[in-house]
């Protein structure tokens, strides 16, 4: 009687200190550790190689495997990591299968939290090439500017020298000037009709790239009939940027423009890309009226360049060669010549 009086005297001294301190009789805590790595291809271990810097301008749709192999052979055969802030793990087995690789790794990085991780920034920095996903530019200007990610990002650029590529969304934000489509989707007659258009979202990337400055891309071109916003873009950043002769890349789809670090270019793939260089300012560029960019209708010289092209462009020269179009704005309507 007397141990089981202890016992009972033991479980209520137990209880009066777990009501006493909440802690006490928590559950082990579930929750996993944030990460951004979803899937990695190869062999983990970090590797260094001796890489080349250069820039893959993709237009979308159907990736080109010729330019993935122009990183690949830039990588050394290093680590080669895509990010992206949606989608899968699409990408590690097909770069893979292109080259001689360590390894390929996708990094889901969808929130301001992600890309701030201590992991986010190592992935990054380690890697000998890196890759932006096609998605939503919007995205990744809301969740990776001002970030762990885009310093490592800027570090791979500026340092480390890899080659860096986007298809689709990330060809969007390796420009100097951006359409951030923070506010959706904008399509040509919307932006001509009022260059000021909500939709008409315009800012500086979160990295830079030296050999795109001054330069805004464009891509899914034709197919999607973006030249005339790619204007509007152009007009607005000479307005809103006092930019003096802003350059535009638009790229079609199928295609990719292959930059070297001295601004040489190389067209791959199945279309074209387009060179634009503005030649002076609109003459019309206000809220609510259509845009007015005349200048006898040689407002924009225009280079138009595909695999079979012989001369291929520097992005810093592009008015070496005959030009092929002129295009200009009269009230709201894109005009070629």
């Amino acid at each position: 009687m007397k141990n089981l009086f202890s016992i009972y005297l033991f479980l209520f001294s137990v209880l009066i200190a777990c009501g006493n301190n909440s802690d006490c009789c928590a559950q082990p805590s579930t929750t996993k550790p944030i990460s951004v790595s979803i899937g990695l291809t190869g062999d983990a271990a970090d590797v260094k190689t001796t890489t080349q810097f250069g820039v893959v301008l993709m237009g979308g749709s159907t990736d080109v495997d010729e330019a993935i192999q122009w990183m690949i052979s830039k990588s050394g055969g290093g680590d080669f990591v895509i990010i992206r802030a949606s989608g899968s793990t699409g990408y590690n087995e097909y770069i893979k299968s292109l080259g001689n690789l360590n390894s390929v790794e996708t990094l889901l990085i969808d929130s301001k939290e992600k890309a701030n991780l201590n992991e986010t920034r190592d992935k990054i920095r380690n890697a000998e090439a890196l890759f932006i996903a096609g998605g939503d530019q919007g995205d990744y200007v809301k969740f990776w500017t001002d970030t762990e990610a885009s310093k490592a990002i800027q570090y791979l650029i500026d340092t480390k020298k890899v080659p860096i590529g986007g298809t689709s969304a990330g060809c969007a934000v390796l420009s100097e000037y951006v359409f951030d489509a923070r506010n959706g989707g904008v399509v040509s007659e919307e932006a001509l009709a009022n260059p000021y258009n909500s939709l008409v979202s315009i800012s500086k990337s979160f990295i830079s790239i030296p050999v795109l400055k001054n330069v805004f891309a464009d891509q899914h071109y034709s197919q999607r009939t973006r030249q005339g916003r790619h204007v509007v873009f152009l007009a607005k950043a000479i307005k809103d940027f006092n930019l003096v002769s802003p350059l535009g890349i638009g790229v079609d789809e199928k295609t990719a423009v292959l930059v070297e670090e001295n601004g040489n270019t190389k067209i791959v793939g199945a279309n074209n890309a387009y060179f634009l260089q503005s030649n002076s300012a609109p003459e019309q560029c206000q809220s609510e009226k259509k845009l007015i960019w005349n200048q006898q209708g040689k407002a924009i010289k225009v280079y138009v360049r595909n695999s079979a092209s012989i001369d291929q462009l520097n992005v810093f020269q592009n008015n070496v060669s005959a030009v092929d179009q002129y295009w200009s704005v009269a009230d709201g309507v894109l005009k070629t010549r």
